[in-house]
């Protein structure tokens, strides 16, 4: 079997961590499987759809480094779902329902008042034509209801394992509006066998969602035997309560923005909720290699801002200058050298702003008088050659103590000060070895005037 998947999100907000997770598992299976990834926008709702986060999606998944082999947009296809809907209607399936929004939820606060359910009563299965016709030349349009059949609906999960469903349990959705246009479950189920998907990978919210999508599988002349399904646990924060595009905070585009590299963010959601290691790999094959479904639990996963930092800080210490190049666009003057000498102090890639523009930019130095004559020994003693020798450092260092009684924090603070403006950083031998000569004679002849 060739495997195929879907990633399926609707250009309504941002792509955030809880779906960013189901987009990677989806492509993390087919890059294993060497299967084919499909990312279909599902656009048909008009209102909220909007480019700019069509878009977004685009770029979120180009800085993760998730690929996709097709492409599709539901607003394309409404044609199919036009003929979906004819079909369902002649087998006696989709009925025309005329309730209000306000009628149907004084009839669901009843229900939950005696204690029962909130399914569909399927009052409009009683209507006459009379009646129907009533209604609409009073202005209601009907909306459409497929009507569930009263049998077992079961599957073996690939997550959850074996799953079942009462069909006179489950309320008839609603699959077309009052205006013509379809909703998800229809769009879903009509693109899911016409793009020949092999596994529907996706939240557990959709465990009931699937119920009904089988039966409207078959109703359409499909067989769901063909189909596998797996339900994801949903993310929660850290006090427990769900993730959603809305928490704008946690968006894919909010962390990039804080400098979270995409290696950090795809290394924790790979692995958070499963029964392996989350470690930091400087590159999506383990995670490819050694997934499987059978690695994540029912338990609900939590994922927090501290956790995906210390990975993501741990990248940062580790990651070679070839390792690290893709991500530093923003800062193309970044050498080796100057990789080498600061990585140890990052936290977040942002962070590296902070080092370039000490590395570039004359700093303000805070030495106080007292630091006079330490400085300008520090000048008189600075060497003039010598500077391809690794260790220029130590040889300036004990030409230095030399001239001076200072010692430990007394005898280096100042000199950082001078050269960076900042009390803590890298070692000063790796400072030192990155500004090189000018520079480091530049700045202590400009912390001598600062203070004379």
């Amino acid at each position: 079997m060739t495997v195929k998947v879907r990633f399926a999100p609707s250009p309504t907000g941002y792509l955030h961590v809880g779906n960013c997770r189901t987009a990677l598992i989806n492509w993390l299976f087919a890059q294993q499987q060497k299967g084919t990834f499909l990312l279909r926008l599902d656009d048909t709702d008009q209102e909220r759809s909007d480019k700019k986060y069509e878009k977004a999606i685009f770029e979120d998944f180009n800085w993760l480094g998730i690929t996709y082999d097709e492409i599709d947009r539901q607003s394309t296809r409404l044609h199919l779902y036009e003929d979906a809907t004819s079909r369902l209607k002649k087998i006696g399936r989709l009925y025309p329902c005329y309730e209000t929004p306000e009628e149907l939820a004084f009839k669901r606060r009843q229900q939950l008042g005696q204690g029962h359910p909130p399914i569909y009563d399927r009052a409009a299965l009683s209507l006459t034509d009379m009646e129907k016709e009533s209604f609409e030349r009073k202005g209601r349009l009907p909306h459409w209801r497929f009507k569930l059949e009263d049998q077992p609906i079961a599957w073996e999960d690939l997550v959850r394992g074996p799953v079942h469903f009462e069909g006179e349990k489950l309320s008839d959705p609603v699959l077309v509006r009052a205006d013509g246009r379809p909703l998800y479950t229809l769009a879903s189920v009509v693109d899911d066998i016409d793009f020949d998907i092999t596994h529907i990978i996706r939240g557990e919210d959709h465990v009931a969602n699937t119920a009904v999508q089988i039966q409207l599988m078959q109703a359409l002349g499909a067989d769901p035997q063909k189909f596998h399904f797996a339900h994801l646990p949903l993310l929660a924060g850290e006090s427990g309560e769900g993730l959603s595009k809305r928490q704008g905070s946690l968006s894919v585009r909010s962390l990039q923005q804080e400098g979270i590299l995409p290696l950090a963010l795809i290394d924790l959601l790979g692995r958070l909720g499963t029964s392996l290691p989350i470690e930091a790999f400087s590159s999506n094959k383990p995670l490819i290699d050694g997934f499987s479904f059978s690695n994540f639990s029912r338990a609900t996963p939590k994922f927090t801002f501290e956790e995906l930092r210390a990975l993501n800080t741990k990248l940062l210490h580790t990651l070679s200058y070839n390792e690290i190049r893709p991500y530093l666009t923003s800062w193309p003057q970044v050498t080796r050298s100057l990789w080498d000498n600061v990585q140890a102090n990052l936290e977040t890639l942002d962070d590296l702003g902070d080092w370039v523009r000490m590395y570039e930019v004359n700093p303000i130095p805070t030495c106080l008088p007292a630091d006079i004559s330490l400085l300008q020994m520090a000048l008189e003693t600075l060497p003039a050659q010598g500077w391809d020798d690794t260790d220029i450092w130590g040889f300036w260092l004990n030409a230095l103590k030399k001239r001076t009684p200072h010692k430990g924090r007394a005898l280096f603070m100042p000199l950082r000060q001078a050269l960076t403006g900042q009390d803590h950083g890298p070692e000063l031998s790796k400072i030192v070895r990155l500004l090189g000569y000018d520079k480091i004679k530049a700045r202590l002849e400009r912390a001598l005037q600062q203070i004379t």
